[in-house]
């Protein structure tokens, strides 16, 4: 399904009825031939909204799956690029994926994005793909999380959209396929996280505002079928 070398059917399905983190482990050899991934090509369009080769001390990548975040963003960074995913599986495809030796040094961390174990550390945090991971009762614990790990005047940067008009087929899907997660995690323990239409303009700024940061929204960064994307660059304020 969607690529000879991705998961099939069945092994979606075997998936979607594990817990997150377990359908995760199961994904993870086939996720990068799956439409789940960011593709590299948009990730290359981000790349110059956070900084030029070597601008950036330290960065996070947030939910970081097969490592394509760390990818990008390890040419901007001098010391340090650190993924934190909390599937195991994922986190081995990164590490085996990736060139470790050199500079900057890259940390891979099995953990929470909701309890992070970091404090001012980092100049930069991103996450692609993986906001709809964060239920709504949530957001503003992982944005307290986010505020902790940056330094002073540290950037969160991500990629959302407004909400698409319900006379459009994307609205529709989408909306199908989260009332089939809220009936699927009715019915089957534990439950599978992952929703579509979250993290959503301009809810979000206002969300990120309450929380000490300055935003700034990139339109016109991507093209079709991506164009109504952007990018959301929000400054800790120092």
């Amino acid at each position: 399904m969607f690529h000879p070398q991705g998961p099939t059917f069945w092994e979606l399905v075997q998936q979607a009825l594990s817990s997150t983190e377990r359908g995760y482990d199961l994904l993870a050899p086939k996720f990068d031939y799956t439409p789940f991934r960011t593709p590299d090509s948009l990730l290359e369009l981000v790349a110059p909204l956070i900084g030029n080769a070597k601008s950036i001390d330290a960065a996070l990548d947030l939910c970081c799956g097969t490592g394509a975040g760390m990818k990008m963003l390890r040419p901007l960074c001098r010391d340090r690029v650190v993924g934190i995913d909390f599937s195991h599986g994922m986190l081995e495809v990164a590490r085996e994926a990736t060139t470790t030796d050199g500079e900057p040094k890259l940390d891979f961390v099995h953990g929470d994005v909701l309890d992070l174990p970091f404090t001012d550390e980092f100049d930069v945090v991103v996450c692609f793909g993986a906001l709809g991971h964060i239920l709504p009762k949530n957001e503003s614990r992982f944005i307290e999380q986010i505020a902790k790990a940056l330094r002073p005047g540290g950037r969160f940067v991500f990629i959302t959209t407004g909400q698409p008009s319900r006379l459009s087929l994307v609205y529709w899907l989408a909306r199908g396929f989260n009332a089939a997660m809220h009936v699927r995690n009715t019915f089957i323990k534990p439950p599978f996280i992952m929703f579509y239409l979250t993290f959503l303009l301009p809810a979000v700024a206002t969300l990120l505002e309450k929380h000490g940061f300055r935003v700034a929204i990139h339109d016109n960064v991507f093209p079709r079928p991506f164009h109504e994307a952007c990018v959301v660059e929000a400054t800790l304020k120092a």
